[in-house]
C-alpha cells in the first residue's frame, strides 16, 4: 500500500504541475493576443476559457485514475 500512495502522489503532482504550466502559458498567450488585437477580446477570452476547461478536465481524469489505483488495485 505504501508504494501505491507514493506513486499516486507523484502521478497527481505531475498532472497538477503540467496542468498549471499549461494554464499559465495559455493565459499569458491570451493576454498577449488581447494586447496585440483588442477588438478580438471576446473570441480570445471564449477560446481561453474552453481551453482551460479542457486542461482542468485532464487533471481531474488523472485524479480519478489515481483514486482507482489506490482503492481498486
Amino acid at each position: 500500500m505504501g508504494l501505491k500512495a507514493i506513486a499516486a502522489g507523484i502521478a497527481v503532482g505531475i498532472a497538477a504541475a503540467g496542468g498549471a504550466v499549461g494554464m499559465g502559458l495559455a493565459t499569458a498567450k491570451s493576454a498577449e493576443s488581447i494586447a496585440r488585437q483588442p477588438e478580438a477580446e471576446g473570441k480570445v477570452r471564449t477560446t481561453l476559457m474552453l481551453g482551460l476547461v479542457f486542461i482542468e478536465t485532464a487533471i481531474i481524469y488523472a485524479l480519478l485514475v489515481v483514486i482507482l489505483i489506490i482503492f481498486v488495485l
